[in-house]
């Protein structure tokens, strides 16, 4: 949805909304003509508060009407979850939730129960911030005009550029502990100030984020790291309060630590440089770059950081693992920190170029390239290092012309073949000579023809003592 003209009040405690998405008037249409209390509440609706602008992939409505009645209403709809959520498909998606009050949190995480029937004002009061317990309430939809309910003073907090819980936040937080970090999310996200008392209770309940599961840090910190503002604030601001130590103790640990950069700072602010410096694509490369230096909190000899990136991968992995990281994702991200380290040299042969190929794989070049490039920039290196990554990059696509299927790992013989001709079943060995094999080939690709390669795998085996008949 394009962006519009600020809401406005026309005087008589009505809010001039503007036009609303045809799905999203659709759903409001259908509902209040079957007799349903609705209101538009959500991220959607603080866009609009905030800026003018609505940039939500979907649109959240509350409404009085029941889940079973909502989902008889729309017969394409989803409802999925006992929290009363209905999904209306649509361009935006509109996600339709019945007024509802909560129970106790005694898992920190769900509340224990969810009772429907509640009013919106009992709805809101259960919300974690004030900029999320709004409400607009239609009276007139082709004039975009409707009521707003703001019973905690979201749109007053909004418009000073503030972050408050709804109520008393120690209360909100310790109901799930999710949210502290959901806070820091929504402040450095909308560039808002955290409340002094809100901001006093996320330190002091900071620790109970340990009790989170991995995959609700995961997606929460995903979110931060490629949301609209640099994820630096957000870090900074975790660092600030306390929560980074719970949640990555391993990046938190770099924070003191010296290194000799062009631009000042320990290796946390090189860090956070490098977060910011990495793009959005390809996936991944802003994790990569959060943890590509985590190596350098326990490798600090005699002012270098030796193996660093190696140690760093093994950490990498152990962080992601805790998160629940996919492990195709986590071995891509294992795999760019431990190789983040190679610097091209205008030398470099061809032969070079291959075998730096064939030891970081094609496949996983894009995400190496990026990360190095943040690292780059993060050092005070950017133009340098773009000169040797273009270079680089016109070398791996000439290289990669010419010896496509070498550069993939294909040789023209395979482990079966070994085993016939040299007569051995299968064994470590045959992986060792095939390795070697790749190693002479990646040096003179002329040599990747079957009989040359049996004839130097029979010497490998013969030097090697392996039985040939």
């Amino acid at each position: 949805m394009a962006e519009l003209p600020l809401p406005r009040d026309d005087g008589d405690g009505e809010l001039i909304l503007g036009d609303l998405p045809t799905t999203v008037r659709d759903v409001l249409t259908t509902l209040t003509a079957a007799g349903h209390e609705v209101a538009v509440v959500g991220g959607a609706l603080r866009e609009r508060l905030r800026d003018g602008s609505v940039t939500a992939a979907d649109w959240d409505v509350a409404t009085s009407a029941d889940p079973d009645a909502v989902a008889a209403l729309f017969p394409a709809a989803r409802w999925m979850n006992r929290f009363g959520t209905v999904t209306v498909p649509g361009d935006p998606l509109v996600e339709v939730t019945a007024f509802r009050t909560e129970g106790a949190y005694r898992d920190r995480r769900r509340p224990d129960e969810v009772r429907f029937g509640a009013t919106l004002a009992e709805d809101l009061a259960r919300r974690d911030f004030t900029i999320n317990a709004m409400a607009w309430q239609p009276i007139d939809l082709d004039a975009g005009r409707g009521r707003l309910e703001d019973p905690f003073g979201g749109r007053a907090d909004l418009a000073a550029g503030i972050l408050r819980a709804v109520g008393d936040p120690r209360a909100r937080f310790a109901e799930d502990a999710l949210r502290i970090m959901r806070a820091v999310r929504f402040a450095a996200g909308l560039g808002l100030r955290i409340e002094p008392a809100t901001a006093a209770a996320l330190r002091d309940l900071a620790a109970t984020v340990e009790g989170v599961s991995g995959e609700r840090i995961r997606e929460e910190l995903l979110r931060m790291l490629n949301g609209p503002t640099p994820p630096s604030s957000a870090l900074r601001e975790m660092e600030q309060l306390g929560i980074l130590r719970v949640i990555l103790p391993e990046v938190a640990a770099l924070r003191g630590i010296p290194q000799a950069k062009r631009i000042p700072g320990d290796a946390f602010d090189h860090t956070l440089r490098a977060v910011d410096a990495a793009p959005a694509d390809p996936p991944l490369v802003r994790v990569a770059a959060l943890l590509h230096d985590i190596g350098k909190a326990t490798t600090l000899t005699g002012g270098h950081f030796l193996g660093h990136e190696r140690v760093g991968a093994d950490v990498a992995v152990r962080v992601l693992q805790r998160l629940r990281f996919p492990a195709a994702e986590t071995a891509a991200v294992e795999h760019a920190v431990r190789h983040h380290m190679f610097a091209y040299e205008p030398g470099w042969t061809d032969a070079a170029v291959r075998r730096f190929l064939g030891r970081v794989g094609p496949e996983r070049l894009d995400l190496l390239l990026a990360l190095r490039r943040a690292d780059n920039l993060a050092s005070g290196v950017g133009d340098a290092g773009a000169v040797a990554e273009r270079e680089l990059v016109h070398r791996i696509r000439s290289v990669g012309a010419a010896h496509p299927a070498i550069l993939a790992g294909h040789l023209a013989i395979d482990g079966h073949d070994l085993q016939a001709a040299l007569g051995i079943g299968p064994s470590p060995a045959v992986g060792e000579i095939l390795d070697a094999l790749l190693e002479r080939v990646l040096d003179d690709p002329a040599l990747n023809e079957r009989a040359t390669l049996l004839a130097l795998a029979a010497s490998l085996a013969a030097q090697a003592g392996s039985p040939i008949e």
